[in-house]
């Protein structure tokens, strides 16, 4: 069924925002201070994000392609397998859907920002941030992160394995997430995914949060930049040799 540009739009906005409020409300539950949560291990917002991914990707996968993603739009277009008149559209809602899934964390978690004085842990609840202030460190840890998920996102949707069940390529897709945020999380996040971090921060800054500090702007354009580069040598390596 072909679904019009507006719904298109609709769909990228809601499964951005579904990403952003699975993904960094888990990290909220682990980091802010007197959650349930509070304290968990890092395979609960491994998890997170995992299903931050699959779940949107069940919905709207088959409405809109479920990019979710600034980075995979534009690597996508670049190799010529989606229209450069539809990139800038995608991207503001992507952006735009990021954004109020992070005023919707803020909203559910709102008591437990008030009483969390690491500001650490707040930001991370909202960006990723390179555990030891390198940016060349997070640049490289996001840049492979991203490669291996955007070839493996393109491997898995056009795998002939899965293309008479893309039920089962998204929820494939959902354990890819899962698992690179549980091998390649450590340095940075991971990020992978430029409206997942900036429209975030973006918000940590114009937020009027207790304890919230600095939002990092000098390392904002690594978790970008580094996704956008991987996609497209991803994605154009991926058509080269298997398309």
């Amino acid at each position: 069924m072909d679904y019009s540009l507006t719904t298109r739009l609709a769909a990228e906005f809601l499964g951005t925002a579904l990403l952003v409020m699975l993904g960094n409300g888990a990290v909220a539950n682990v980091d802010l201070r007197g959650t349930k949560g509070y304290g968990s291990d890092w395979m609960l917002i491994a998890v997170g994000y995992g299903c931050g991914v699959m779940i949107p990707a069940m919905i709207f996968g088959g409405i809109s392609g479920n990019h979710i993603n600034p980075a995979f739009t534009i690597g996508l277009a670049v190799s010529g397998m989606f229209p450069w008149s539809e990139v800038l559209p995608y991207i503001v809602v992507q952006f735009l859907g990021a954004m109020v899934g992070q005023l919707v964390v803020v909203a559910s978690y709102k008591p437990y920002y008030d009483q969390t004085e690491d500001k650490l842990h707040v930001l991370g609840t909202f960006s990723t941030i390179n555990s030891v202030g390198s940016k060349f460190n997070g640049f490289v840890n996001e840049f492979f992160g991203s490669f291996i998920l955007f070839f493996g996102a393109l491997g898995i949707t056009k795998a002939p394995f899965f293309q008479d069940n893309l039920g089962t390529a998204h929820l494939a897709l959902g354990f890819l997430v899962w698992t690179l945020v549980a091998s390649f999380g450590g340095p940075t996040g991971p990020g992978l995914n430029p409206a997942r971090d900036l429209s975030p921060r973006i918000m940590h800054a114009l937020l009027p949060l207790k304890n919230k500090g600095d939002s990092q702007w000098s390392y904002s354009w690594v978790p970008v930049v580094a996704p956008i580069v991987a996609s497209i040598i991803a994605i154009a390596l991926y058509k080269a040799l298997f398309i």
